[in-house]
């Protein structure tokens, strides 16, 4: 844990240490009129990670994966979320990491990726910071079934459709991953554009 200027930690308290580490931290934050004034938060650390959106510039297509994921099932989501490949650094490069996930999930081998930022994801209570990626895949760059690794529990499906198609999902609702609508947001933005009519 840092301190600085503008916060002294004064315990740090592990309160899990099973899937991640969940923590309770007492601090003393110096508010902006000076005034110092403690507090108490939780944070939950899972590491880092890192996503992708593959594309195909010319049919205009992405990849996306779905999968079961507990904590929104516990939400109230009862399908499988629509997602972007993505994993956890696990002490691999941002870079590095990324290029094997793709393959464990999808069956994609990428070459070049580009990363295009950075986020927090959730910073009033995970500590993680997600790396956002593109790259281009063409129907020759699958080298495997993908699907993940069924010893971690993964069972992913693996689908391609158009961006137009990607991002109406997003406005029925289908589609409400947040990393995964950041990257398709991006890309209709600064990749695959509508072509419009002369």
């Amino acid at each position: 844990m840092l301190s600085n200027d503008r916060v002294r930690i004064q315990s740090v308290e592990t309160l899990s240490d099973d899937w991640y580490v969940l923590r309770k931290t007492t601090f003393d934050l110096r508010r902006r009129d000076g005034r110092w004034q403690t507090q108490t938060r939780e944070t939950y650390d899972r590491g880092n990670g890192a996503t992708i959106l593959l594309f195909d510039p010319d049919r205009r297509t992405v990849v996306l994966t779905r999968q079961f994921r507990f904590p929104a099932f516990a939400n109230g989501y009862a399908d499988d979320l629509i997602e972007a490949p993505a994993g956890l650094l696990e002490s691999a490069s941002p870079e590095d990491r990324i290029r094997a996930e793709t393959e464990e999930e999808t069956g994609y081998r990428i070459r070049d990726v580009q990363k295009v930022f950075e986020a927090f994801m959730s910073p009033g209570s995970v500590t993680e910071k997600l790396y956002f990626f593109v790259g281009c895949y063409s129907p020759a760059d699958r080298v495997s079934f993908g699907g993940g690794n069924m010893d971690e529990g993964e069972d992913i499906e693996t689908f391609e459709m158009s961006i137009d198609e990607a991002l109406a999902m997003i406005a029925s609702g289908e589609i409400c991953d947040g990393k995964t609508i950041m990257l398709l947001q991006h890309a209709a933005l600064n990749i695959l554009p509508r072509k419009t009519k002369d």
